[in-house]
Parts: C-alpha cells; sequence; structure tokens
C-alpha cells in the first residue's frame, strides 16, 4: 500500500526488470530493517550486493542500470523539470493527498479509527492548489507532465493522484480539473499501469497504521 513503493513498482514494470517483492513493513523497526534503511522506511532495493535506499535514488538507479525506454530526458532543461515535479510531489502533492487525506478518509476508518476532520480541512486546500499547479502543466498540448514522452515524473505523480482520487473528496476535486482527468485516464490505460494494478492484493487494512494515528499523525 506505499505510494512510494509503487512508484518503484511501476518503474520496474515498466522498465520490463524482474524482481521480486518483500513486504517489510511488518519488519519495520527492527535492528534488521534499520540495517537496510536507517530513517526506518521504505522502500529498499537490492541489487546483488548493493542496497539502496529513497525512491528517487531508486527509481533514477533502475532507469540507468537496466535496458529498456529511458524515462529521463536528455535535454538538460527537460530533466530539470522532471526532477522539479518528482520534488513537488514529495513536498505538495503526497502530503496532502496521502498523509492528511486518503489516511484520515480510508486508512484509518477501515481500522475504526475515526477521522480527524481538522486535518481533512487543513490539506485541502493545498490539495486544490496542487491540483490547480497540475493543471496549468497539463495545458501545454503534450500528453505527460513534463511534454510528449513519459518520465519519472508521471510515475512519482501516478499512486498519489490514484489514491486521492479514491476518497470522496478527491472524486469531487477531480471534477473540475478535465486535463487532469485525461492524464489520469491516460496514465491507467497503460499496460505498464494495467499489469501493476492486477499484480495487487486486496486493499484490506493496514493493521500497523494504528500507531500512525499515535505516532505522527497531523494535528491542527
Amino acid at each position: 500500500r506505499s505510494t512510494y513503493v509503487h512508484i518503484v513498482r511501476l518503474v520496474l514494470t515498466y522498465k520490463g526488470v524482474p524482481y521480486t517483492f518483500r513486504d517489510l513493513e511488518p519488519e519495520m523497526g527492527s535492528a534488521t530493517h534499520l540495517a537496510l534503511h536507517p530513517f526506518d522506511r521504505v522502500p529498499i532495493l537490492q541489487h546483488g550486493d548493493f542496497t539502496l535506499y529513497e525512491t528517487s535514488a531508486i527509481a533514477t538507479y533502475v532507469d540507468e542500470a537496466f535496458e529498456g525506454p529511458a524515462l529521463q530526458p536528455k535535454e538538460v532543461r527537460a530533466r530539470a523539470r522532471m526532477n522539479q515535479w518528482i520534488s513537488s510531489v514529495n513536498s505538495y502533492y503526497y502530503p496532502y493527498m496521502i498523509y492528511h487525506v486518503t489516511h484520515e478518509r480510508l486508512v484509518f476508518p477501515q481500522l475504526g479509527i475515526a477521522s480527524d476532520e481538522k486535518v481533512v480541512a487543513h490539506a485541502l486546500p493545498k490539495v486544490q492548489r496542487a491540483l490547480e499547479v497540475l493543471e496549468k502543466a497539463l495545458g501545454h498540448g503534450a500528453d505527460y507532465i513534463v511534454g510528449a514522452d513519459l518520465t519519472l515524473a508521471d510515475f512519482f505523480m501516478l499512486p498519489s493522484t490514484y489514491a486521492f482520487g479514491l476518497t470522496e473528496e478527491g472524486k469531487a476535486m477531480y471534477s473540475k480539473y478535465s486535463l487532469v482527468c485525461e492524464w489520469r485516464a491516460r496514465m491507467e490505460a497503460l499496460p505498464t499501469v494495467k499489469r501493476f494494478r492486477a499484480s495487487l492484493p486486496p486493499r484490506d487494512p493496514i493493521a500497523h497504521a494504528r500507531k500512525w494515528a499515535v505516532s505522527h499523525r497531523p494535528k491542527y
């Protein structure tokens, strides 16, 4: 269910890289997990004797280390724009779409934990601004965020926008942004995304998310 794990799996699938997925979330906090990721997060990539954490580093490594269609523009300004979008997802899309709204509307209620309406109310204007920026960027007439070609930026954006779209707030808000909706439909139609979605288990409750409501739930 991790947004960032999904990003890496999408990139691996698109590149045609065979991989074995191991769910590490139940092991988080253990000495074994901390030896792989000292900040106690996921995802982690192990390729032979090489271990790497942080999603942007992993996605870039996969794109450069393996054959398959490139996901980074060769032109320096286009590549800079791609990295600007990746940073924006990390700073302005994921925190409010997922950490605030999706957790409160989907993750916590599945565990019988009531939503914190203050957290949702704080996030929605931030999400609206983020969607306005994405809508404007997609107004350049090309199919993807940076231009005519699919890049890492699209795969970084997709999991957050997908999960937010499962909430009632997301469904209502997306109706106002036609270009965002067209981009989402275009992404979901990709064979890569269809294969990835088909590989996922049902969206069962995340049992260990109970501690999130205590340990790092936003307070407003």
